[in-house]
């Protein structure tokens, strides 16, 4: 039986840029996903921040959107942090174990140094460096979703954030998306675990 393409599950990976909203509208100086992505009935599932880049997961299935969203399936999320200093073992370490924030504990994360992510496009607006201090990458791996959680941790352990680009949710990735650039990702490796 073929099922009908119009009431079909979709999921859509876009490689959201930097100044943009992980909904439809635009608010002030902040663009909306509407000028990128012009699919009807495609929702949001789990938001970026305007002032983060990478990958956000759109989709037309409600339940769908629900588990990937939902930290009760422990999805993992890979970001790629570009961090103020060069943290040291015992900086990685506390972000492994789990760092107290003003709203709790953060669960174990994983987190390792990187070089900087290739094939990395320029952001706009440039990040805004010290001449004086260094940067690094972390690779930083969470199963939370709490309001700006890898900023706050990585202040936590004294390297503040730079730049934020989520690189993964789950089995999906930024593959093969330039900034800006939306495709379907199909739905056939979702699973509630």
């Amino acid at each position: 039986m073929i099922q009908n393409p119009a009431l079909a599950s979709r999921l859509i990976r876009f490689n959201k840029p930097y100044g943009v909203l992980s909904q439809f509208t635009a608010e002030g100086a902040w663009r909306g996903l509407k000028d990128f992505i012009d699919l009807p009935d495609v929702y949001v599932a789990g938001r970026l921040d305007a002032d983060s880049e990478g990958l956000l997961l759109l989709t037309n299935d409600g339940k769908l959107q629900a588990r990937i969203a939902d930290p009760r399936f422990k999805m993992d999320k890979t970001y790629w942090v570009q961090v103020e200093g060069v943290p040291d073992e015992a900086a990685l370490a506390a972000l492994r174990q789990g760092v107290m924030l003003k709203d709790g504990m953060t669960r174990p994360a994983r987190a390792r140094r990187i070089k900087e992510p290739p094939h990395l496009w320029d952001r706009d607006p440039p990040v805004r460096m010290r001449k004086t201090i260094p940067t690094s990458w972390i690779e930083l791996v969470i199963r939370e979703g709490r309001n700006r959680q890898v900023r706050r941790m990585t202040a936590a352990v004294g390297f503040p954030t730079l730049r934020l680009i989520r690189a993964a949710i789950g089995p999906y990735n930024l593959d093969g998306l330039a900034c800006g650039v939306w495709m379907d990702a199909g739905v056939e490796r979702v699973s509630a675990r």
